[in-house]
């Protein structure tokens, strides 16, 4: 079994910053995507930004030149730097990852959500 274990959410005012974590740790033979998307209330849950084993990125319109994604691939972990955050992006954050196991079969796991409330 895979888990994956986010932080770094909390409340911040306008304009501030935060960065997101996202760890994962289990039977892991390697990460192919790993991504961040959010869900606020009463809306769908959509991607927010992903990035590639070998570094491609690609980011929702509305946060582009404001988040960047990056990660460890020796760590398995996932970052989501936020600048300059607005009260739109108030949301509980979840990380996805798509990892192939020893057996080679890939499965898509998702963490627990950690939430972000920017104040205006």
């Amino acid at each position: 079994q895979v888990q994956l274990v986010e932080s770094g959410g909390g409340l911040v005012q306008a304009g501030e910053s935060l960065r997101l974590s996202c760890a994962a740790s289990g039977s892991i033979f390697s990460i192919n995507k790993m991504g961040w998307y959010r869900q606020a209330p009463g809306k769908q849950r959509e991607l927010v930004a992903a990035v590639t084993s070998g570094g491609a990125t690609d980011y929702a319109d509305s946060v582009k030149g404001r988040f960047t994604i990056s990660r460890d691939n020796v760590k398995n972990t996932a970052y989501l730097q936020m600048n300059m955050l607005k009260p739109e992006d108030t949301a509980v954050y979840y990380c996805k990852a798509i990892v192939t196991m020893s057996t080679g079969r890939s499965y898509q796991y998702w963490g627990q959500g950690t939430q972000v409330t920017v104040a205006s």
